[in-house]
């Protein structure tokens, strides 16, 4: 079984340096031509079932990287990205000027990170996980291709490498339609890639 996983395409507030969290944002043209060009460089893979976030910028990315493909889309609401509250719509240049400590520490010291109303990152490990696992339980034996979010894919990844909160954050960056490629035999999940973006045209 593999399993492959990105992250959805640029989008206007990725362009504006908004923070989005689960409020939607619209792909901007390159978002889309980066889903398509995610979706020529899979166009030979085998894909049997696609698994995207239900928020609209991955749902989109989802249908593009489709194509004319005879593939099934199913939405979760638990692939959604981390929820950030009254961060969400904000520049990150007004969070850190607003919230200097708790924004230096969400990214540069997650296990410091006092979440308040917002998803912490144990929760956030905690539902990347069961949602992943949820997936590759359901569609055992098949090759699924699972569309999300920069933070949720960080968060599955945390899960699946064990690692502590402080090293959350290691690892290549989710770049928009990065592709991530896992092999699943007898339960064990080897990472074959990470973070590769070079279908970028």
């Amino acid at each position: 079984m593999k399993v492959y996983l990105t992250r959805h395409g640029q989008t206007e507030w990725n362009l504006a340096g908004k923070m989005q969290g689960r409020l939607n944002s619209n792909l901007t043209a390159l978002g889309e031509n980066q889903a398509r060009w995610l979706g020529k460089s899979l166009e030979t893979t085998p894909i049997d079932i696609i698994c995207s976030s239900s928020s609209g910028r991955a749902f989109d990315t989802a249908k593009l990287i489709k194509g004319d493909r005879e593939i099934d889309i199913e939405q979760y609401d638990d692939l959604q990205e981390v929820y950030l509250a009254d961060w969400q719509g904000m520049l990150h240049s007004d969070i850190e000027a607003l919230y200097n400590e708790q924004f230096n520490s969400y990214w540069r010291e997650p296990e410091k990170f006092q979440a308040g109303e917002k998803e912490s990152f144990e929760a956030l490990i905690k539902r990347g996980s069961t949602v992943f696992n949820e997936i590759i339980s359901t569609h055992e034996g098949k090759d699924v291709l699972i569309v999300s979010h920069g933070v949720l894919l960080k968060a599955i990844f945390a899960y699946i490498k064990s690692l502590d909160i402080k090293e959350f954050w290691s690892g290549p960056f989710m770049q928009s339609t990065c592709l991530n490629v896992l092999e699943i035999t007898n339960g064990e999940i080897r990472i074959l890639d990470e973070g590769n973006i070079t279908h970028y045209v």
